[in-house]
């Protein structure tokens, strides 16, 4: 086994950082859930419908969402064990949007019947998707068959036409949305048929 360079980063690091990030993005998604101070008397079923669903829905998607990427950065990290200063920055760039999914995921369940709001939120989980992709493309670089590239690829391209969708039917983008998991069949198709 090669040892690596002084000017190498040891990704292990970066790896206790990126477990931290998640899960204080991923706990902070909860914290735009209306309390029980917002009723001033008891609530009916209709009540808490229109004030908790949209909320519950955005926090749902971004916490799958996020849980998705983790996983991805995981595997990609196990499998890159020593990097160079300009990955382990693309690395930093790709937790600072996860840092900020719970901004655009207050916005987006507060505002989502809004263009404006939906595109945005759309843009801030397609940036993530494409920086995930740029670093698994850097991670497979050289390699024949990069099933997890494919799968990479496969929620950038529905997240960005979710987006799009998002800019004329903002109320049907988190469905796209929500089909960027097939990512991880991506992942699979690809990789048994290489394998074949």
């Amino acid at each position: 086994m090669d040892k690596p360079s002084p000017e190498q980063f040891e990704m292990r690091r970066l790896e206790s950082l990126s477990n931290t990030i998640f899960g204080v993005a991923m706990t902070l998604l909860a914290y735009d859930l209306p309390r029980a101070t917002e009723f001033g008397h008891a609530p009916g079923w209709a009540e808490l419908y229109h004030l908790y669903a949209p909320r519950l829905i955005a926090l749902v998607l971004s916490f799958v969402i996020a849980g998705v990427f983790w996983v991805s950065h995981q595997r990609r990290l196990a499998r890159q064990p020593h990097a160079g200063r300009a990955v382990v920055l693309i690395n930093l760039g790709f937790l600072l949007l996860i840092i900020l999914l719970p901004v655009s995921n207050g916005l987006y369940g507060n505002y989502g019947a809004s263009s404006a709001v939906a595109v945005l939120y759309g843009l801030h989980l397609t940036a993530i998707a494409a920086v995930n992709a740029w670093l698994w493309w850097i991670a497979t670089r050289g390699q024949p068959a990069r099933p997890e590239l494919a799968g990479a690829l496969f929620p950038l391209l529905l997240l960005l036409s979710g987006t799009l969708l998002a800019t004329v039917a903002p109320q049907y983008a988190q469905y796209l949305w929500l089909l960027a998991f097939g990512g991880v069949l991506a992942h699979r198709f690809v990789g048994d048929r290489t394998v074949a």
